[in-house]
């Protein structure tokens, strides 16, 4: 199944809400940076996330980025998406081996641990919008649900979950974001309630196969569904050697030229999908003599 998320409004539009299916997207990003089970687990539960909520920008240009920052080892977490469903993200340590939780399942919290979790929009004014909360438990789901409620104003269930293969590929991957307006009615609060106490793990409902309108029709049964909207998703980084020339241009003639003379390549790593950008003496020079400084 191709990722992709949809939208969805419920309950004469009491209720919104978006899910996703991010097995291919999630597996992208597992392979750029070699993460560990737990590791892949907790990026892409991120990731994911990052997808739907990015599908809540407006604007062709604005920027959603996430940003964890715990005690544990992994000891952070940073994605980035926009909302034509392209995302990208890493981890700040990829390879973290933790036993089990008391569930018996990756302990996502665990290597997370305690600190912050950072909701930053661009959207091209002149500062952007920055919502921060302290992490719950480090598994990603209850974090954004406390981050909604209390820097948004906005009650929210946020669902997200990775299954791993044996072989450490990613089985499958996904999640929903459900959001009760302002304008909610009681009834339909404790009926929302009451669907989302019988949802007892999302990915077991990944593993048996429901699609994102499957899932929403989990969560929202009762309800009248309407389906606004889907968009396909998928892992994508914008870098590239003629941006990261711009950078090395950008750091002026003294700093170039001090590589330079340490008659060394230089290698370029891209944080978010790993790639590699290597330039040796002579492509120095060359960028050097287009330093303005």
């Amino acid at each position: 199944m191709a990722d992709y998320m949809v939208r969805a409004t419920a309950a004469n539009a009491q209720i919104r809400a978006f899910a996703a299916t991010t097995r291919e997207l999630v597996e992208t990003a597992r392979q750029a940076h070699n993460t560990s089970p737990v590791v892949t687990a907790a990026l892409g539960r991120l990731l994911t996330a990052g997808v739907m909520m990015g599908g809540m920008l407006k604007g062709e240009s604005d920027l959603l980025t996430l940003q964890v920052r715990g005690d544990g080892p992994v000891r952070g977490l940073t994605v980035t998406a926009n909302e034509k469903g392209e995302v990208k993200g890493y981890p700040e340590v990829a390879a973290v081996i933790l036993p089990a939780n008391e569930k018996g399942k990756l302990d996502v919290g665990g290597a997370v641990g305690k600190g912050t979790l950072s909701v930053i929009r661009d959207l091209g004014l002149k500062e952007p919008y920055v919502g921060q909360t302290a992490l719950v438990t480090g598994e990603i789901g209850d974090d954004l649900t406390r981050y909604f409620a209390e820097s948004e104003q906005t009650p929210s269930s946020v669902g997200l979950g990775v299954l791993m293969e044996k072989n450490n590929t990613v089985r499958c991957a996904g999640g929903f974001i459900v959001q009760l307006m302002p304008f909610a009615e009681e009834e339909t609060i404790a009926r929302l309630e009451q669907n989302l106490s019988r949802i007892h793990s999302v990915t077991a409902l990944l593993d048996q196969g429901m699609a994102p309108e499957a899932l929403l029709g989990k969560v929202l049964e009762g309800f009248d569904l309407e389906l606004t909207g889907r968009t396909d998703c998928r892992f994508a980084c914008g870098c590239s050697r003629e941006r990261v020339e711009k950078a090395l241009i950008s750091i002026g003639k003294k700093e170039l030229r001090e590589m330079i003379t340490e008659g060394k390549p230089i290698e370029v790593n891209c944080h978010f999908c790993g790639k590699h950008y290597a330039f040796d003496v002579k492509a120095l020079k060359e960028l050097e003599k287009k330093c303005s400084r």
